[in-house]
Parts: C-alpha cells; structure tokens; sequence
C-alpha cells in the first residue's frame, strides 16, 4: 500500500544522502517521500560542511499535519536538528506524530530535535554519540547500534547513528511504517 511520508529538514544544513537516500527508499517501495521545511522555496543540502544540491520544499510546516502522512523522517546533519529545535512549528509537527502514534525515524543528529519535543522519556534509542547525554537527559536511554528500534512508547521510532548505516536505517524504517500502512482515499 503506498504511503506518504514526511521528510522534515531546515532551509539549511541536512546531510543530503541522509535526505536523499531514505527518500529514494520510500520512493523505490511505491511511497511518496514529501519535503517539508520551514520556509517555502529550497533547502539546501550539505556533504558534511561542503553545500552540495538544493531541493523544491513540497510543503511548509506550519501548513500541515502529522495525521495527513504515515510517517516522518527525520534526516541529520549538525545544523539542521540544531535549527528545527528552534523552531516551534516544527517541534510540535514532530510532537504531533508521537501523539498520533506515528513511526518516526530519525538519523545522525536528528534526535536532538526528539530532544525538544520532548518525547524520548523511557525510550531506548541511537544517534551520532556526542548525543548521548542529551538524550539520557531527556529521559531516554541511549545505545550504540546501528540501528535501534524502539516500540516502547505511543508509536515505533527507528535510529541510527550515521551516513554508515543508512542502508539498515532504510530497511528498518521501512518495515516498521508498512506495518502502520493506513489506507487513503483519494
């Protein structure tokens, strides 16, 4: 069943295979991988600290709801968690899908936006490892894997710990949001 699925990064600063490689995974699967940012217009992505391509943001989220996607996908990079966590709009778009019960998966340094919504109390989760006392402070429990899932909460949350893992990342991530597969009209 196709899905659609969310893909929330900053105007600036994403890990573009984080981005690129789990949306062309969604893609290949017969979903639809949306871009969601902030402001309309491009993102840009980064190869680490180098800017690399630009991509079309499909949809601005203060304009949508977690509830009119099946998932999110959370990509890293150092500042584009570090902006998102910033910006109230996209906290709580994140927020919203733990309180929908919607899977999320988040890469690299994207569980510092996690951090912000406030959602990791009693979950057991991965990320880059100069996150590992953020994310014991917000309540969570942080292992080294390369890829975590956790179903101990109001829905499933896929991690891993960087660009390495991406092809387990996207495996798993996959996996988890068919098993949510809701059906659409339209």
């Amino acid at each position: 069943m196709p899905q659609r699925i969310a893909f929330l990064v900053a105007p600036e600063g994403v890990e573009q295979i984080e981005l690129t490689d789990p949306m062309q995974a969604v893609r290949d699967a017969g979903g639809e991988a949306v871009l969601v940012s902030t402001d309309p217009g491009e993102v840009q992505g980064f190869n680490h600290l180098d800017k690399a391509d630009t991509f079309p943001v499909q949809e601005v989220v203060a304009d949508v709801r977690a509830d009119a996607f099946d998932g999110l996908v959370l990509p890293g990079g150092v500042a584009n968690p570090d902006y998102l966590r910033t910006d109230e709009k996209a906290v709580a778009f994140v927020k919203d899908f733990f309180d929908h019960g919607l899977p999320v998966a988040a890469i690299c340094h994207a569980p510092w936006t996690l951090v912000e919504a406030d959602v990791l109390g009693g979950r057991t989760l991965t990320s880059w490892p100069s996150l590992k006392t953020d994310i014991r402070n917000a309540g969570g429990t942080w292992v080294d894997e390369q890829v975590k899932v956790c179903t101990g909460g109001p829905n499933t949350l896929i991690t891993s710990r960087k660009p390495d893992d991406l092809k387990a990342f996207c495996e798993a991530f996959l996996a988890e949001f068919a098993k949510g597969a809701k059906p659409r009209s339209g």
